[in-house]
């Protein structure tokens, strides 16, 4: 008695998070995939602890046109892909103290020069869109195109589209090893036997691991803790408050529902791969920036979590083949901007693997600045 041959697919994606699933969604009606993911359900770790808006500067200028490209697919999907947008407006305020009147000026005049609609501010329009701050935060540059993005919905949205598209999804299904064939690829996924023409590696916090189990390079993927908390405050906040970004990157927050605000100290902690938990200084560190910048007394910390944010060693996304090991594809990097940059990626890698070319502002994004050949 023989053994059964190995189950065959194209493209083999590895992680399921928004960046496997979305290219999945992009490239299963054009060719055979498969997606996998370690965890029990896709989406476990940054996907699911994401502070979940599209905010067009976010991640700086090299980022910025994948963002830009992504708005419409996010406001207004196609029909068959969803009823519903998954954007929520918002507006941003990227501020500063007096003293960093120059690096406001900077932001405002950098992005101002891509396009992005930002509005220098002074004091007195901080104050009347920040209840409470302090008289120091006078200098700010607004966005009205800042949205909160439903995650949650997002990522659903392709995992339906992939699987109606004829795409296999499992999970509790760790690539444990890849051994380049003639035509391919012999993966061992869990207890199971794959060969696939082509491996994508979306991997996340993963990547570099992932890679060396297929005997490829590691390229530098370095995971990031970041820090959410939502704190009930004892004053009231609206809801509609702008995301509230510092210039120098020390904090961010945002209203949320009945007197909350979702607030983080943009910490970025190297650490190895692992399921991330928020450490009690970094909560302490965020609640003491929060109220250098306003007048909220903190009634409690309803919430707190950390999630891990990945980049390349430039910091930008990198998708693409890899320079060295044919039929191994790069989907790595997003940082913390993979959400809202997830369509114009899986569009634009979709094209590298078979599928159409994208049109419109997607297609007009040039790829070469985010091609794994930039790491040869």
């Amino acid at each position: 008695m023989t053994a059964a041959p190995p189950s065959a697919t194209d493209v083999l994606i590895v992680g399921a998070g928004i960046a496997g699933a979305s290219l999945a969604a992009a490239l299963a009606p054009w060719r055979r995939v498969m997606l996998i993911e370690a965890e029990d359900a896709p989406g476990y770790h940054a996907t699911g602890r994401s502070a979940a808006f599209w905010h067009e500067t976010y991640g700086g200028a090299r980022v910025q046109p994948l963002s830009a490209a992504s708005f419409d697919t996010l406001a207004r999907p196609a029909p068959e892909f969803s009823e519903h947008g998954f954007l929520s407006p918002r507006a941003a305020l990227t501020i500063g103290q007096r003293g960093e009147a120059s690096a406001v000026d900077a932001f405002t005049a950098k992005f101002s020069a891509k396009g992005v609609a930002v509005v220098r501010m002074g004091a007195a329009e901080i104050a009347a869109r920040i209840p409470g701050v302090r008289p120091e935060w006078s200098e700010a540059a607004y966005e009205a195109a800042c949205s909160d993005i439903d995650v949650a919905a997002l990522h659903a949205a392709y995992l339906r589209a992939a699987r109606r598209a004829g795409a296999r999804i499992a999970t509790r299904a760790p690539l444990r090893s890849a051994r380049r064939a003639a035509s391919g690829w012999d993966v061992e996924v869990g207890g199971e036997s794959i060969h696939a023409a082509l491996i994508v590696n979306a991997a996340g916090a993963w990547a570099d691991r992932v890679a060396a189990a297929c005997g490829v390079a590691p390229i530098g993927i370095q995971p990031y803790r970041r820090t959410v908390i939502q704190l009930r405050l004892g004053v009231p906040v609206p809801a509609e408050l702008p995301l509230i970004i510092h210039v120098g990157g020390d904090f961010y927050f945002k209203g949320e529902s009945q007197g909350r605000v979702w607030l983080s100290p943009h910490d970025e902690t190297p650490v190895d791969p692992h399921d991330a938990a928020p450490e009690d200084v970094d909560v302490a560190i965020a609640i003491d920036r929060l109220q250098a910048v306003v007048d909220w007394p903190v009634a409690a910390v309803e919430r707190k979590w950390a999630g891990l944010r990945s980049f390349a060693p430039d910091r930008i996304p990198v998708f693409g083949a890899d320079p060295h090991q044919p039929g191994f594809i790069w989907c790595a990097g997003q940082g913390g901007f993979g959400i809202q940059t997830a369509p114009a990626i899986a569009a634009m890698l979709a094209a590298q693997l078979g599928a159409p070319a994208p049109n419109g502002k997607i297609g007009a994004v040039d790829p070469a600045p985010f091609a794994a050949s930039r790491f040869a």
